[in-house]
């Protein structure tokens, strides 16, 4: 048998790329209209849950066709405890393979990643969903993904008033400083749900709760807002869906199933079912699907995370390291 190698990225190399939010939009947008075409596979997430500590691992599992022609998939532990150990909340590797032979291809650190992807499918959904004159972001939850939600939403709306809460206060402090530092502007620190998210044009709801609670009240959101719920355990009211004129998920197969998600209950209660979900992300970045088509118009969108995301960016990464130089070659076989 031949040699076998394989490209490794750490997450030293990972920051070495310094990806831009031009070059990060560019490969999840691309990824979803090409997943929103059929031409990709994407197998439901499972869960694995040890039984030792307040956390879980999800498995995520795809593949795009040309031009980016790879299968992938992305381990990612999720514990919320993690920070009294120092350790972020969520740690993943991911795995490229040739989809025609199974040879590995790659082998990524993908907690970047999995922020990064997770910031871009939050802001192309606004994009697409949300007003275009949005000025208010109320964003709840200071996690890794919140900073690239934050941040590539700014990218695309240039915001007057960004508004974070967390429950810890140390948390939103200092999530606010690093924002304001790094996108040059005030970002308010807000000690409740309620002065956060009460008449914000875009709604993000990324809290960390130990279980279902809810704790964003459908009251708090204006007509014509752009809502994007993807806590791991709920935190809206069953109302929510209600007010909305537009149902958008990421991966339906993904969403309508399982046993987490922001929107797990509506599903199980009919009120997010096949008849009244609007469309896939993916089918409104294709064309298929129309995004907002007024100002009125109160639009939720809710992803679970796609494996696809992850791929895209995974090889748009390897893409430049290869052009850089940076990373390493690794025997396989």
């Amino acid at each position: 048998m031949k040699p076998i190698y394989m490209d490794y990225l750490n997450r030293l190399d990972v920051e070495e790329l310094a990806m831009t939010d031009a070059e990060i939009l560019e490969a999840i947008e691309t990824s979803l209209a090409t997943q929103g075409r059929g031409e990709s596979v994407i197998e439901p997430r499972v869960h694995l849950e040890p039984g030792v500590a307040n956390g879980h691992f999800n498995v995520l599992r795809g593949a795009l066709k040309e031009p980016i022609d790879s299968a992938g998939v992305k381990v990612v532990g999720d514990f919320v405890d993690n920070y009294k150990l120092g350790l972020p909340s969520e740690l993943a590797s991911l795995l490229l393979f040739d989809p025609r032979t199974g040879v590995p291809k790659a082998f990524l650190d993908a907690s970047a990643i999995t922020d990064m992807r997770t910031g871009a499918v939050t802001a192309i959904g606004a994009k697409y969903l949300a007003r275009k004159g949005s000025k208010i972001l109320g964003h709840v939850g200071a996690r890794g993904t919140a900073y690239w939600n934050v941040r590539l939403l700014n990218h695309l709306f240039d915001f007057d008033e960004i508004r974070v809460h967390s429950r810890r206060p140390e948390s939103r402090n200092g999530f606010a400083e690093r924002l304001a530092r790094d996108l040059g502007k005030p970002v308010v620190a807000t000690e409740d749900w309620q002065s956060c998210v009460e008449g914000a044009d875009i709604v993000v709801e990324a809290s960390r709760l130990d279980a279902p609670t809810p704790m964003l009240k459908t009251d708090w959101i204006k007509k014509g807002a752009f809502v994007v719920p993807y806590g791991t355990m709920s935190a809206i009211e069953l109302s929510l869906t209600d007010i909305m004129d537009k149902l958008v998920v990421d991966d339906w197969g993904q969403c309508k199933g399982g046993k987490f998600g922001s929107l797990r209950a509506h599903v199980e209660a009919g009120k997010l079912s096949a008849e009244t979900l609007h469309a896939e992300l993916g089918q409104i970045v294709a064309g298929l699907k129309p995004g907002r088509q007024s100002d009125d118009e109160t639009n939720l969108f809710w992803h679970r995370g796609l494996s696809l995301s992850d791929i895209a960016l995974g090889h748009a990464m390897l893409t430049k390291a290869r052009r850089l130089g940076i990373g390493q070659r690794l025997r396989y076989a």
